[in-house]
């Protein structure tokens, strides 16, 4: 089970026009977008990536705007893990389970996620705040990251996870965010 008090929160290159070729793009905006807001309830640290933002643009305003106060890590890797910022990022965080996020699922999602477990963190990808072009790539990516040992899990599944009890500011705060 995740819990707050070890549990970060990874935002994955969701950047320029890119994004929005993304599969079901409104549903997986929202979810991202509801997984920050929440992570800050929850007082869950967050690291953001930009995979080259030079040739492929910034985060889009529809999630940069809900990561304010942070900046993101730029890298030229797939997997984040291969750059050093985020291995230093994530390392100074002293948290064990992360909680994914972002895009290209079967690409750069898929390649930090196993780069992670084989450094042994426990890694719960969020599977609808996770997209890529196809639903077909995104499947492909599903499932190499979940026969490589990471979770699955939902957005609804991973909030109410973290928060295991039904009472509490905490809880009205995620609950509008659900509703």
């Amino acid at each position: 089970m995740l819990s707050t008090e070890n549990t970060a929160l990874l935002v994955i290159d969701i950047q320029g026009k890119l994004a929005h070729m993304m599969y079901s793009k409104e549903i997986f905006f929202e979810n991202v977008r509801t997984m920050i807001k929440a992570a800050k309830v929850l007082s869950l640290p967050i690291i953001w990536m930009e995979q080259y933002p030079k040739g492929l643009g910034p985060t889009i305003p529809e999630i940069a705007g809900c990561l304010d106060g942070l900046k993101p890590i730029e890298k030229i890797t797939f997997n984040g893990c291969l750059n050093d910022s985020f291995v230093r990022s994530l390392a100074s965080l002293n948290r064990r389970q992360l909680i994914v996020t972002g895009m290209e699922t079967h690409i750069c999602v898929y390649q930090t996620v196993m780069g992670l477990l084989n450094a042994d963190y426990e890694v719960h990808v969020v599977t609808d705040a996770v997209s890529s072009r196809t639903p077909e790539n995104k499947t492909i990516g599903l499932e190499k990251m979940k026969t490589g040992g990471a979770h699955m899990t939902s957005t609804e599944t991973v909030l109410f996870e973290l928060l295991q009890i039904a009472e509490g500011p905490e809880f009205r705060e995620i609950l509008k965010l659900v509703k």
